[in-house]
């Protein structure tokens, strides 16, 4: 583990088994869906790394797979030095308070019975952190962090608006004075006015604290204002990363290609190529062979669909940028 390596992700793996078709609850058959499947990559001290990719790409079940919410099928999340999928429950609680998750609803990730000052010390409680008026100044102290006031405090979640939901969300997960903080789409249901503020937001305590982010979106122009490096993810995989200049001028895999020339831009007399991916985004319980974006990838080979394995990650312009196509030389032909 580096000096500036803060978690890793190695190998990991998570599927799950499903029968929701009639025949497999007729048939006692289970199938598998492999919605992570084999991800490498480090989060650094300090640093934002945003995770971006389609709807269903598996960035939400990574995400929280890193934190123990989910249990990994295969793979090591090392901390520290220390590998957090090997420990109990009882031997994992210590790291709970370095390793926070921001979820993606801020209506519906606050218990709606309880009031703001009670969302927000629960994780005090939790781990005895604070207790009486200690308790009340702490929390005080974190809904001004996040912009809040101490009138705030004895209201519930209902009588706020979505951004100040979110707000009260990141006080809760800065409650207990966190390393690492996984942000699962925190903006994606806000206005965009408002998505401007909670990333200032993120920004400053990034600063403040010496927070490191794994920020999750599908939104690339909120990832590019956010993140230092960016890692794309394709039905399980990352199939590229990077830094994030290099991600956006050029990339080097056609998927991330496809996926920048997506972003609506905001000339209406812009007449800009669009790469239009044909077909849709195969089933994470029946992936293709080889490849898993041959299918759709418009610089496609023979032998794309033939491969024993999806190709490894390798660098491009030196070790940081990295990608999962021995063909990218050809995007170019686009």
């Amino acid at each position: 583990m580096s000096a500036e390596e803060l978690i890793s992700v190695e190998n990991l793996t998570k599927h799950y088994t499903t029968d929701e078709g009639f025949l497999d609850r007729l048939l006692g058959d289970k199938r598998i869906v492999r919605a992570v499947d084999g991800v490498d990559f480090e989060v650094r001290e300090g640093e934002t790394l945003g995770l971006v990719g389609e709807s269903g790409c598996g960035k939400s079940s990574l995400g929280r797979t890193m934190l123990g919410l989910e249990s990994p099928t295969d793979g090591a999340v090392r901390y520290d030095g220390v590998d957090l999928t090997e420990l109990s429950e009882s031997e994992m609680r210590p790291y709970r308070t370095d390793l926070q998750f921001i979820f993606q609803n801020p209506f519906a990730s606050l218990n709606p019975r309880l009031t703001v000052e009670d969302i927000i010390g629960e994780a005090l409680d939790i781990h005895d952190i604070a207790e009486g008026e200690e308790r009340h100044e702490r929390v005080i102290e974190l809904l001004e962090t996040v912009g809040l006031s101490e009138s705030h405090a004895t209201r519930y979640p209902h009588e706020f608006s979505g951004g100040q939901r979110q707000r009260i969300g990141i006080a809760r997960a800065l409650a207990v004075d966190p390393q690492f903080i996984v942000c699962d789409e925190p903006v994606s249901a806000l206005d965009v006015s408002v998505q401007a503020q909670i990333l200032n937001l993120l920004e400053d305590l990034q600063e403040e604290f010496g927070l490191s982010y794994l920020f999750i979106a599908h939104d690339l122009s909120v990832v590019e204002h956010i993140a230092d490096r960016i890692a794309v993810m394709y039905l399980g995989e990352v199939v590229e990363i990077g830094p994030t200049e290099e991600i956006f001028s050029p990339p080097y895999h056609p998927y991330t290609y496809s996926l920048l020339s997506a972003i609506p831009e905001p000339d209406p007399l812009w007449d800009g190529d669009r790469v239009i991916l044909e077909g849709s985004v195969p089933s994470p319980m029946d992936p293709p062979s080889g490849c898993k974006f041959h299918t759709r990838c418009p610089i496609v080979q023979d032998d794309c669909s033939t491969w024993d394995e999806h190709p490894d990650l390798e660098p491009v312009d030196g070790e940081e940028h990295q990608i999962a196509c021995p063909y990218h030389e050809r995007i170019d032909a686009i």
